[in-house]
Parts: C-alpha cells; structure tokens; sequence
C-alpha cells in the first residue's frame, strides 16, 4: 500500500484573497518567514476579472521539454489557454520557476518541515478551498528524485556541468 496526499481545489469556493500564495511563499522563504514574495510560492491563484472567478494551480513535476498541447479551455464561457492550468515547471513559461535561480519549483506539501497536520496554503484558506486528504491506495511506493536532482539537473542544463562543479568546487573551499 502506498500513502497518496492530495490537495483538492473547490473553485467555486476561491474568493481570490491569495492568503494560499502569501503563507506558502513566506513558509519556503530562508530563512523561513523572512520574506513574502508569491514568485516563490507553489501555488498560483489565476483570476478572471471579468467573471469574478478564481482558479488556484499547484506546482507540479517538472519537465525539461514543452508539450504539444497548445488548446483553449473553455470555462464558464471564458476561454484560457490550456498552459494556464497547466500544473508542471517547463521551458516555455515563467510560472513555478524560483525567481533567483531558475530552478523548478513543486509543491511538497509543507513536507520539509517538521509534520503539519496538513499543508499551510490548506490550513490559511479562509473559505475552504483547499482541502487536504491522506488516503492509502494498492500499489508501492515510487523512488522519485529529490529536489536536489532536479534543481542540480536544471542547473546542469541552463550552464553546463564544468559551470556546475566549478561553481561547487569554489564554493566547498570558501
């Protein structure tokens, strides 16, 4: 058995206070809390002005390559492109990118930390948009590589590996 953790999203519930952005962002600040800025945060609140409605993304895996999918989703009459709601860090938008470094972000669940009951943007949303659940499902567990991986990959592949380990190597003396 496998413990899968999901966070659920009730658009009809989002009010668009971004209070999900705002904690998220300062939860993964370092050092933590000393910052706010929602470029960091794993969670995006995407908002049509028109229709008053609002749709929280969370980051997802991240992908080196773009998707062939360039549709239009149609949602209460409005049409977004389909990248909008697009949960994944790729090459061809901005969203979900730490804005320093470039690299990818994902939402962890607040897993870093010492165990929450359940991730900060669920417990800060003051109208129950977000909600958290554990739930056990039939298969084993996936070995998926940590953020170090990934983050050290893209690093790799913006600069090259020599730029990489000659960066690491400087580093590691000073």
């Amino acid at each position: 058995m496998k413990t899968v953790k999901v966070i659920k999203i009730d658009m009809d519930k989002c009010v668009g206070c971004r209070a999900c952005e705002q904690i998220c962002s300062s939860f993964h600040a370092v050092p933590k809390w000393s910052s706010n800025n929602p470029d960091r945060s794993r969670i995006r609140v995407y908002r049509n002005e028109l229709r008053h409605t609002y749709v929280p993304v969370l980051a997802g895996e991240y992908t080196q390559a773009e998707c062939n999918a360039r549709y239009a989703l149609t949602v209460k009459g409005t049409e977004y492109p389909e990248c909008l709601f697009c949960r994944a860090s790729c090459p061809s938008k901005d969203q979900f990118h730490e804005p320093d470094s470039g690299l990818p972000l994902k939402c962890d669940m607040c897993e870093a930390q010492p165990p929450l009951s359940e991730p900060m943007c669920v417990q800060w949303c003051p109208n129950e948009a977000l909600t958290y659940e554990e739930r056990e499902e039939e298969g084993e567990e996936e070995e998926k590589p940590g953020g170090m991986e990934i983050g050290l990959e893209a690093l790799v592949k913006t600069h090259g590996l020599k730029a990489v380990t000659d960066t690491i190597a400087r580093i590691s003396k000073g």
